[in-house]
């Protein structure tokens, strides 16, 4: 630790070198990677001062219980006492800022939720999970942005992309790709069956125009009518955009937007994120095959975690975690849930 200490702490000056550069205020994807950089080291910096200090009064403290005036010793044990619990405290804390940062942990997320097999039950729950994550990204100040929805029946959703941008939002939610299944009763069963049904979520990080360089030609537009429940532009005009990557063949389509050019600049954004989390997935099935990964995003067709409505219990499959809660689950309280994820996660990276 010792060592990852000393290159943090070093790097540090270096960035606050180079963010006080000029010319690096005139590289605008530079200064944002080199403000998310220094804010983590600067945390680092900060633990590392504190401890510092702490472990001299310490010092000082230990020396003191020593002393002949008993007041001045019995003042120095209280002094150790309060300090010793501290300084552990801020080890760990420490220690965990040290843990190698994945670089797209501070990106704001873009997250893509499908109804998969179920039907209408399957829309419904797919309606669950966006109303979980919104609620979740908004208990934590991230703001949400609808990208682009497409309605299903009974109030239910085919598909709902979003984007979710706040301190560490990608790194916070990157483990929560996959299928997801729900069991229950649906409304519609006059049978009282509990019914399986199954959606799926991908979470990619906002690719920056440093990530993913797309030509012209490499692309393939078409506008068409919108459709939809109505309203300005929506079955009017060929405001819909749909674009091609020929390269790769993915489409991404956006209608949601008033104007034309407003959906070309959601869909690119898509895109953009797309390709990224394309690279991405290609890096993590390397990694697969050398070693078996527990937590990792490579496999998206991976059934993570079940909602089991009867037992009110939520299992997520990969690190064996349970709990009895599903209300306050799909209400946006995944917390706990993603925090053991997260630290499943780490410990994989680190064992690398």
């Amino acid at each position: 630790m010792e060592a990852r200490l000393r290159q943090a702490l070093a790097r540090a000056e270096e960035v606050a070198r180079l963010l006080a550069d000029p010319e690096t205020s005139r590289q605008p994807a530079q200064l944002r990677q080199l403000g998310r950089e220094h804010a983590r080291l600067e945390s680092i910096r900060q633990t590392h001062d504190r401890l510092s200090r702490l472990e001299g009064d310490l010092g000082q403290a230990r020396e003191l219980v020593a002393d002949l005036d008993p007041e001045l010793s019995q003042l120095a044990r209280h002094d150790v006492e309060r300090l010793r619990p501290e300084i552990e405290r801020l080890e760990r804390q420490l220690a965990d800022l040290l843990v190698p940062p994945d670089p797209l942990d501070d990106r704001d997320v873009i997250v893509e939720i499908r109804a998969g097999t179920g039907g209408d039950e399957a829309a419904l729950f797919a309606a669950d999970l966006v109303r979980m994550y919104t609620r979740f990204c908004e208990r934590r100040g991230w703001r949400v942005e609808m990208l682009a929805l497409s309605e299903g029946a009974l109030g239910g959703l085919k598909e709902a992309i979003f984007a979710a941008r706040g301190p560490k939002a990608y790194g916070t939610l990157r483990y929560e790709s996959g299928v997801h299944r729900v069991q229950r009763v649906p409304e519609t069963e006059a049978q009282g069956r509990i019914h399986t049904s199954a959606a799926t979520v991908a979470v990619l990080p906002e690719a920056e125009d440093v990530d993913v360089k797309i030509e012209d030609k490499e692309l393939r537009i078409d506008v068409f009518r919108s459709s939809g429940p109505g309203g300005q532009s929506v079955n009017t005009t060929d405001s819909a955009v749909r674009i091609t990557h020929l390269p790769t063949g993915l489409v991404v389509q956006c209608q949601d937007q008033k104007s034309q050019l407003q959906n070309k600049i959601k869909a690119l954004e898509i895109l953009r994120s797309r390709l990224l989390d394309r690279m991405i997935a290609e890096q993590e099935a390397e990694r697969a095959r050398s070693r078996r990964a527990q937590v990792g995003t490579g496999d998206r067709s991976a059934k993570v975690r079940t909602y089991n409505f009867p037992q009110n219990r939520v299992t997520d499959h990969r690190i064996g975690y349970t709990a009895h809660d599903l209300s306050d689950v799909l209400d946006g309280h995944i917390d706990e849930l993603i925090g053991a994820l997260r630290l499943a996660g780490e410990r994989e990276r680190l064992s690398a």
